[in-house]
């Protein structure tokens, strides 16, 4: 199980992010289900992890508006396992999305400090 806290109103969890052949780094991330991608990073983690480039994704932002995103390979620990992911390069702080917790049970306490659990489903 992969465990959190609500901080600054956001439920985040620590994750082990590595690049082929790195030593994973601990990643903070928000979880986002209005984010249907796997997980963003802003661009100094893609750098300091030296992701592979895999591409360009388009994206919808919460206004509306469309972007086109650069897009990564990494490497997540992820129920015990590493997991390969699309990372998604952005300006803002790390993000979970829908793709990543796909399969998973995400329960949360929506109080400062509350807990924040995902579990894999059978």
């Amino acid at each position: 199980m992969i465990t959190g806290t609500i901080r600054n109103g956001e439920a985040v969890v620590e994750l082990q992010v590595s690049g082929p052949g790195q030593t994973p780094q601990q990643v903070e991330a928000a979880i986002d289900t209005g984010y249907n991608g796997y997980l963003t990073l802003p661009g100094d983690l893609v750098s300091a992890l030296q992701l592979p480039f895999a591409g360009h994704r388009r994206a919808t932002l919460a206004d509306g508006s469309v972007t086109r995103l650069d897009v990564y390979l990494a490497s997540v620990a992820w129920h015990g396992r590493d997991t390969e992911v699309l990372i998604s390069q952005t300006l803002a702080a790390p993000l979970i999305g829908m793709a990543l917790l796909e399969g998973s049970r995400v329960t949360i306490d929506v109080i400062v400090g509350g807990e924040v659990s995902i579990e894999e489903l059978p």
